[in-house]
């Protein structure tokens, strides 16, 4: 047969069904929608957590189009029955009596970007993490303090068929859909007490903070808080940012001061470096590698003796260490009178633990120094796992003055650059 024929002859038979004049083409038959109802009121449901949709959001979602279908059977009142002007096989392949079996009716579709749009900021509000208990040890025993909870996530994709396909055959003018959904579980769980294998006090950290201001010692009370229970799970890396979490005023922060912008200045949470500063000497304590750790920029009477603290800010710099021990490690936080104590439990698994300093190795009649301090870990076997030295410099405090305290440098500093300095002059009116 002439290839001509062959084609013309396979697109003929194309056209013997209804896809050469339904404009039906992209859409299944549950598209097709004869019902004269229409939603008035869309609700969303996840779990406990009811979301009503506004009619002017959800409305902007449904796709109405009227259209012409083929059925047989059905005697037509369409007056005008060339209908096919699309394809010119529908007027080859449709007889007289075929026109005369066009049915009017609407096509409902769903607009699935809007939809997803709005799915997916719900989930914003929606979604939650799981949180992990939280034990404390009494008298040898661990137990749970503060619960498990389970997480959610809404699920998108399913979510948005189950709206689809609820809008599509919907016959009532109020609308319930139940959105899919996931359920996460916490990796630590309340029941998992027992599971831990926390037998004993590994180390401590203490640091004083005698003379501190009201707000600042409400500083540290709100963020030691944040750990007392908190788990270290064996070859984690801990983060101590990532563990304090955001500090604002509406999590309980008050303003005081921090060094901030060569400054020393007001700020939300000023006093949390006394935190820092004691868990790293838990950690150093307990025999932990620690992975990065900052001096402060100036020596702070707070953290004597000086060598021995651990500055942050958020987002950096950080505190971090890992749990090299085979166990989890249990934080507890208590205040004893104006000193802050940091206790890790863990297993004792026979490490040693050997700290030199720290010493003050320069002292400036500015009030700079420098100061050194080791750590050396041996295993059970006398085996040495960790030889570290931590090196501090500390600057002047000259150079970061309170505030109405500020000094005005009169020649350039020699750590400074020429820009640097002509900057300050600059600022300054120098």
């Amino acid at each position: 047969m002439n290839i001509k024929y062959s084609i013309v002859f396979v697109l003929f038979l194309f056209c013997l069904t209804e896809q050469c004049y339904s404009s039906t083409d992209n859409f299944t038959e549950e598209t097709i929608h004869n019902s004269s109802s229409e939603i008035k009121e869309l609700n969303l449901i996840v779990e406990n957590n009811k979301e009503i949709v506004p009619y002017g959001e959800f409305s902007n979602w449904i796709k109405i189009e009227p259209i012409l279908k083929h059925k047989n059977g059905y005697k037509s009142e369409i007056e005008n029955i060339h209908y096919c002007s699309h394809s010119i096989f529908c007027d080859f392949t449709k007889n007289w009596r075929d026109r005369y079996k066009v049915r009017k009716t609407v096509l409902f579709s769903v607009k699935q970007d809007r939809m997803r749009i709005f799915l997916e900021d719900m989930a914003g509000e929606i979604d939650k993490d799981p949180v992990d208990a939280k034990f404390k040890a009494e008298s040898g025993k661990v137990t749970a303090f503060s619960l498990s909870e389970n997480g959610l996530r809404i699920d998108i994709e399913r979510s948005a068929a189950a709206i689809s396909s609820a809008i599509l055959k919907n016959k009532t003018s109020s609308l319930n859909v139940n959105l899919a959904y996931e359920v996460l579980e916490p990796e630590i769980n309340s029941k998992d007490a027992n599971k831990l294998g926390i037998t004993s006090l590994i180390g401590e950290g203490r640091s004083n903070f005698k003379g501190s201001t009201k707000s600042r010692i409400h500083n540290i009370k709100v963020a030691s808080a944040r750990f007392n229970g908190a788990l270290i799970k064996p070859k984690e890396e801990f983060s101590f940012i990532d563990t304090l979490g955001e500090v604002a005023g509406k999590h309980g922060y008050l303003q005081e001061l921090v060094i901030k912008h060569n400054k020393t200045e007001p700020a939300f949470g000023g006093g949390i470096c006394q935190v820092s500063t004691t868990v790293f000497r838990a950690a150093i304590f307990s025999g932990l590698k620690i992975t990065f750790r900052r001096p402060h920029a100036y020596p702070v009477h707070y953290y004597s003796p000086h060598g021995l603290d651990a500055t942050v800010y958020i987002p950096r710099p950080d505190l971090r260490f890992i749990n090299n021990t085979p166990n989890h490690i249990l934080i507890q936080t208590k205040i004893e009178g104006l000193e802050l104590i940091f206790q890790f439990y863990g297993i004792d698994d026979g490490r040693k633990i050997e700290t030199i300093g720290p010493k003050v190795i320069q002292r400036n009649l500015d009030g700079s120094m420098k100061t050194t301090f080791a750590q050396k870990v041996y295993d059970a076997q006398g085996n040495i796992i960790i030889d570290d030295i931590f090196n501090s410099d500390y600057d002047s405090p000259n150079k970061y003055p309170r505030p109405g305290q500020e000094i005005k440098l009169t020649e350039k500093p020699k750590d400074w650059s020429k820009k640097q300095w002509k900057e300050y002059k600059k600022a300054h009116n120098i």
